[in-house]
């Protein structure tokens, strides 16, 4: 078969057939800025191998109720990873939580890209391009802590028992990882389990004792616990590690008012108006 252009060999009709994707939902994708195909004769759409990658990877990100905005980020940081056209060799794509990596026979390249889910390889099949699943056949592999941190992430939302135990998988293999902390604690009180959080952050900075939101969210269970004194002494290491965070000035200038301490109060609340403007 004889291509008008060579670069942009995929007609719509090709991409339904080898995507398994409706007119109306490429015609979408088009319409939210995922991919921009050229035009070839009749005004008709042609497509290159990035556009299919792109267009591929949009929809399985839609139907995984990713936002739009993180979605073009995403595509954006993909996009400039990939070749023009599909090497002889093949690429393989497979992506896990907040990473995607591509790489073909001789090279192997990562990009960030935010919570991408997918997993499927491209290859030559007579010219064109294959999209093979590997999650059925491919053999378990321990899974990273980014991608439990992702999962966790998701499931906040609807289950939240399923979103701490997650956050705990993600500790017990990575104790450093400073953001499961802060949403693990955060779930915690929200279920009013305060001192478990205020515990879990104590644990956390031991660890990461210069993460100044780690210091501010553990003043937030201590002052929940009538802790106040504690309280104001993280909201103060938080400040002297990140003095821009102004809901911690106001937060401990509500508290030193409370307490009586007028000038304390006054500089935190004047700080954190600074920070208003």
């Amino acid at each position: 078969m004889t291509l008008d252009h060579p670069e942009t060999p995929h007609t719509l009709r090709s991409i339904q057939e080898m995507l398994g994707l409706s007119r109306s939902a490429i015609a979408g994708l088009i319409a939210n800025g995922f991919v921009s195909p050229k035009r070839g004769p009749r005004n008709a759409y042609r497509f290159s191998f990035r556009d299919v990658v792109l267009l591929r990877t949009a929809h399985d990100l839609q139907q995984a109720d990713i936002p739009t905005r993180k979605i073009l980020r995403a595509l954006q940081r993909l996009k400039a990873t990939l070749p023009e056209e599909l090497p002889l060799t093949g690429l393989r794509i497979t992506a896990v939580g907040n990473s995607i990596a591509v790489h073909d026979r001789e090279s192997r390249w990562e990009a960030e890209t935010g919570q991408l889910l997918m997993d499927f390889d491209v290859a030559a099949t007579r010219g064109s391009v294959a999209f093979v699943d590997r999650r059925r056949d491919a053999p378990p592999q321990a899974v990273s802590a980014e991608a439990l941190f992702a999962r966790a992430e998701a499931l906040e939302s609807n289950d939240a028992k399923a979103a701490e135990a997650t956050y705990r998988e993600v500790l017990a293999i990575a104790p450093d990882h400073a953001d499961a902390y802060l949403n693990l604690g955060a779930i915690l009180c929200e279920s009013d389990r305060q001192a478990e959080a205020a515990q879990l952050y104590d644990d956390a900075l031991h660890r990461l004792p210069d993460v100044p939101l780690l210091h501010f969210n553990r003043a937030v269970a201590l002052e929940d616990l009538g802790r106040l004194d504690e309280a104001i002494q993280s909201y103060e290491r938080c400040l002297k590690l990140d003095p821009a965070i102004g809901d911690a000035h106001f937060n401990v200038g509500r508290l030193y008012d409370h307490l009586g301490h007028r000038r304390e109060a006054i500089r935190h609340f004047s700080a954190y108006r600074r920070l208003q403007k």
